[in-house]
Formats: structure tokens, sequence, C-alpha cells
């Protein structure tokens, strides 16, 4: 079942992708997939390696220790149309949109964790992932921030 779930997401993520970064901003969004992805492996890297989450059943699991499925699409494609939610607002209402991201998916890896093998929570709880979840939306739409700001005062454009 884990599997089929892994190639369902892994298929979802292919079929996303294009509708992802499909807009003018097309550059930004592939900063914004990159350091998301960068953002993430390094993040897991240390939980994984710090046993407060494990992943028994991943793609490449002889290679990788994370789930590089969820690190490097899956969360990067989402970042993506964070951004774009969020690209024009105001702190404080990106900071209630978060809420709209990190509410959810807290909830859900919450209850995949109890009801799947796809990870385990050792020294985690769903109070981490939400955590972690702001952390990294709220650095990537800061770095957008410093594109956005760079952009304007760049002369190549």
């Amino acid at each position: 079942m884990e599997r089929l779930m892994i190639r369902g997401l892994f298929l979802l993520c292919v079929s996303l992708f294009p509708f992802a970064v499909k807009t003018p901003k097309y550059k930004e969004m592939l900063i914004v997939f990159f350091s998301k992805g960068v953002l993430s492996i390094l993040l897991d890297t240390y939980v994984v390696n710090t046993g407060r989450v494990k992943y028994p059943i991943r793609p490449m699991p002889k290679i990788f220790s994370t789930n590089i499925l969820y690190d490097l699409f899956f969360f990067p494609i989402l970042s993506i149309f964070w951004v774009r939610q969020t690209y024009h607002d105001k702190i404080p209402y990106i900071l209630l949109k978060s809420l709209t991201w990190s509410v959810p998916m807290s909830i859900l890896q919450w209850f995949m964790e109890k009801k799947t093998d796809l990870f385990e929570w050792k020294k985690w709880s769903i109070l981490h992932t939400f955590a972690s979840v702001n952390f990294t939306l709220f650095t990537i739409r800061a770095l957008v921030g410093l594109v956005k700001k760079f952009s304007k005062h760049s002369s190549l454009e």
C-alpha cells in the first residue's frame, strides 16, 4: 500500500510541476523550487540522523536515509503554490495564510504517521511538524522577498 502511495505522490508531483512554474515569474518559482529542496533535504537529513524521524519505506533506500520524494519534489512544489498565494501580501496576511498550509500539512502527517509505515516519529510530534513547516515556508517566502527587492533595483531586467 505504501509503495502505491509513493508512486501516486510521484505522479502527482510530475503532473503538478508544469502548473506550478507556469507563471510570468517562472524564474522566481524555480528559485523557490530548488531552494526549498535544498532546505528540506538539509533539515530532514538532520532530523533523520538525530533519530527523530525514520522513513522505513522510501524511494532509493540504499542511497538516501530521507524520503527524497517529499524533500525534493512534493514540498518544493507546495512551496511554489504557497509563494504564489502570498506573492503580493504583507506580513500579517502571510502569517495568516501560513496556517492554511501548515495546519493541514501537520494534521495530514500526524494521521499518516499513525496509519501508514511511510515514516515513524521517534522524538517528533505534530508540533514539531507545524513548526518546521512554518519555518521553511517563512524562510522561502523571505527569500522571494529578497529576490523581488533586488530584481526591482537590477539593471538587467
